[in-house]
């Protein structure tokens, strides 16, 4: 995949997405790469909860809306592309992107930023990547507890450090509009957000069985491991979801 002119974009549920698989998403990061000016490019894997924040938060809105690369990350936005008639042919998650990053890029050596988790977590990570993925060059890292004004130093580090690759592990909507922000500071080939990744990988998170990730369960699997702190977010957000898909579906079958 060497240019944005050869992937479909399709709009649903009012967010443009990228109709390409993940296997596509680590060649174009490569192609980026290899051009010889260095231009940020950032990629967002966009999931049910994210959309809903997008209605009430114009901020996220507008940092997805100039995303160079949007993917559905979950099962419930894939199904929902193919319910709308605008189809997508897979979920992109994060983990997965990342997980997939890291092992073409072993191959290709290519060297990574990370930024993010607690620094316990963040040293866990580093050794796991060393381990896993020895072609990797770790550029630099740093973990997500920082304030405003160090904002400036953190992305001259970042410049300095030459990666090709920005992991942001902060959560939502935080790392999409931080890298948004960020961009003209930046000079990143590929800028992607992970969310909890790190600690996933790292071994403190367990992820939720392929079973239930691919019935669009694993908010469920979250819920059960953090039931104080998800539960009414979830049931809000789930609510929200599926009304705002009823209205799209609902939009569509009148003007047709």
């Amino acid at each position: 995949m060497n240019s944005f002119d050869k992937i479909p974009v399709v709009e649903f549920l009012n967010t443009r997405f990228h109709a390409i698989p993940a296997d596509d998403v680590v060649s174009l990061v490569l192609h980026w790469r290899a051009e010889p000016v260095r231009q940020t490019h950032i990629i967002i894997t966009a999931n049910v909860s994210l959309l809903v924040t997008m209605r009430t938060d114009s901020t996220l809105s507008a940092a997805v809306g100039k995303a160079d690369l949007v993917v559905t990350d979950g099962m419930p936005l894939v199904w929902a592309s193919r319910l709308l008639g605008t189809p997508v042919p897979e979920r992109v998650t994060g983990i997965d992107l990342m997980e997939a990053l890291l092992e073409r890029g072993s191959t290709e050596g290519l060297s990574v930023y990370l930024l993010g988790t607690t620094q316990q977590r963040l040293q866990r990570f580093m050794e796991v990547v060393a381990s896993r993925y020895p072609g990797i060059r770790i550029a630099g890292a740093r973990n997500g507890f920082f304030s405003k004004n160090e904002y400036a130093d953190i992305t001259t580090e970042i410049n300095n450090s030459g990666a090709d690759l920005l992991l942001v592990a902060m959560p939502a909507p935080f790392k999409e509009i931080w890298c948004e922000q960020q961009r003209s500071a930046l000079q990143i080939p590929a800028v992607l957000g992970v969310g909890g990744a790190f600690d996933v990988a790292a071994g403190f998170l367990p992820r939720a069985p392929v079973l239930l990730q691919n019935a669009g369960l694993e908010w469920a699997w979250r819920l059960c491991l953090e039931p104080r702190k998800l539960w009414k977010r979830n049931l809000t957000t789930n609510s929200r979801f599926i009304a705002i898909l009823a209205s799209d579906l609902a939009r569509r079958a009148t003007h047709h």
